[in-house]
């Protein structure tokens, strides 16, 4: 009897699990469906883990190579976009480590005060407080978020009609490790200030990570008394980090969102950190189909070559955020140059000068990387590789077929 119970509990999780067809109560029907079960099952649908791909077509294009001459496609992992866009997010609710004169709302908080929100057509929008008007010295509300997964190199690829902008306002999209700053690394995709025409991607890491100057890229290196700034110790340097500064001016600010806002892309894996960025119109037609190929771009805006720095030891355990912040830090300390009228702190009390700190966002897609062996066949490639079987898959199988036995 007790084995029979056994039995049929195992049979009652197989099939609620695996939706199988109905198993019966005798111990008799329970072994013969079994039986009838095994020679049929796909053992690929049976793998705990991200299953591999089998076999699937690709144009060549698709098709990138390494500097040891193995293939490989960027493949889709994750997307972030439309309704359900927030729910992989958390809100930070704590102090600005920047010292920005600012609140980060709560969740709750910041969809009631209609400062983040997903419209109909599906577009994400994140905002900074644009209806108060405050006493001098007083913090405005805006939101930062952070995704719960994390990631450990990838292919990035930020879709927006609008990034923010604005007298004393400070906006950034980045990555950032888990554990203690900077020693997982922190890689700004988007950050500029006031009404600037020009992102700046900016790394900041521990020791041992210096940014290669002869590296292939299009932008300039940020500098500091004239001395190109290549140490990206974020303890360094008050925390300056490594950066360069995009040669576009449409890159950032007021010029961007007339374009229509575009594509920022980051490439990170073995062979280094990578960022491009796209106007609207001049989005590749490889990432709009969704099998993006950087080898296919031209040279990045900006690069941290491995040569210099070792993209896999220095960046662990990746969140993806957003945030809007106010003064603070650069925007404070840089308010005086910025041609903006007044102070940051007087300029901090009017709220139509926050008009245009908005995200206004359509999709974060990442890809991962996928080793792959193929051939080219008929204009398309054939791209395989081997189902990769976990012990959890390997002793689910064996219990079937005790069951059965």
């Amino acid at each position: 009897m007790h084995y029979e119970l056994k039995l049929y509990l195992a049979a009652l999780f197989i099939h609620s699990t695996f939706a199988l067809p109905s198993l019966g109560s005798s111990t008799d029907s329970i072994r013969s469906k079994l039986r009838s079960i095994l020679p049929s099952l796909n053992p690929s649908s049976l793998l705990l883990s991200k299953p591999s791909l089998e076999s699937r077509s690709y144009p060549p294009s698709a098709l990138d190579v390494n500097p040891n001459g193995t293939t490989f496609l960027w493949l889709p992992e994750d997307e972030y976009s439309g309704s359900t866009f927030f729910d992989n997010f958390s809100f930070y609710t704590g102090e600005d480590p920047t010292h920005g004169t600012v609140n980060f709302l709560n969740a709750t908080a910041a969809f009631s005060d209609g400062l983040a929100y997903v419209q109909d057509n599906g577009i994400v929008i994140m905002k900074g407080d644009n209806t108060s008007t405050l006493a001098n010295g007083v913090n405005r509300n805006s939101v930062r978020i952070s995704s719960n997964k994390q990631y450990n190199t990838g292919l990035f690829i930020l879709d927006i009609n609008q990034a923010p902008w604005g007298c004393g306002v400070w906006p950034a999209f980045w990555t950032v490790g888990g554990g203690t700053w900077p020693l997982t690394g922190e890689i700004d995709i988007i950050e500029g200030v006031h009404d600037n025409e020009h992102n700046q991607v900016t790394w900041h890491t521990g020791p041992n990570c210096t940014l290669t100057p002869e590296g292939n890229f299009t932008g300039t290196i940020v500098q500091t008394n004239g001395v190109n700034n290549t140490n990206c110790d974020g303890n360094d340097n008050d925390n300056a980090g490594c950066g360069i500064t995009e040669w576009s001016r449409a890159s950032y600010g007021p010029f961007f969102d007339q374009q229509g806002g575009g594509v920022f892309a980051m490439k990170w894996d073995e062979n280094g950190i990578a960022v491009w960025s796209f106007y609207r119109a001049a989005i590749p037609q490889d990432i709009q189909a969704g099998s993006p190929n950087p080898s296919g771009w031209g040279d990045p805006v900006a690069a941290l070559e491995p040569g210099g720095c070792d993209p896999i030891t220095n960046f662990v355990n990746h969140s993806i955020i957003f945030d809007i912040t106010f003064c603070g830090d650069w925007a404070g300390n840089s308010y005086a140059t910025s041609g903006c009228p007044g102070t940051c702190s007087e300029q901090l009390m009017e709220p139509s000068n926050f008009d245009n700190a908005t995200w206004s966002i359509n999709s974060i897609k990442v890809y991962r990387k996928q080793l792959l062996s193929g051939q080219i066949t008929g204009g398309a490639v054939i791209a395989r590789s081997n189902v990769n079987w976990d012990i959890a898959s390997i002793l689910f199988i064996f219990t079937l077929i005790f069951l059965a036995i």
